[in-house]
């Protein structure tokens, strides 16, 4: 009986694990965001709704979309 228990506990755990796993990849694909690279070896991200990357986005969506 207390095999059957540690058994369902660590399989219960890793089936969370993977969930976890699997909704971060989800949501990050669907997140779309502006990456700047700098001179110096800097980068900002700037994600969907902010200001600067709403200007951003169409015009880097235009660029891929010649380019592709």
């Amino acid at each position: 009986m207390a095999r059957r228990r540690l058994a369902l506990g660590v399989l219960v755990g890793a089936g969370s694990f993977a969930g976890t796993l699997l909704y971060r990849r989800r949501s990050a694909r669907a997140r779309t965001r502006v990456d700047l690279y700098f001179d110096d070896g800097s980068m900002m991200s700037l994600g969907t709704g902010s200001p600067d990357a709403d200007a951003l986005l169409p015009i880097a969506s235009e660029l891929l979309a010649e380019a592709g």
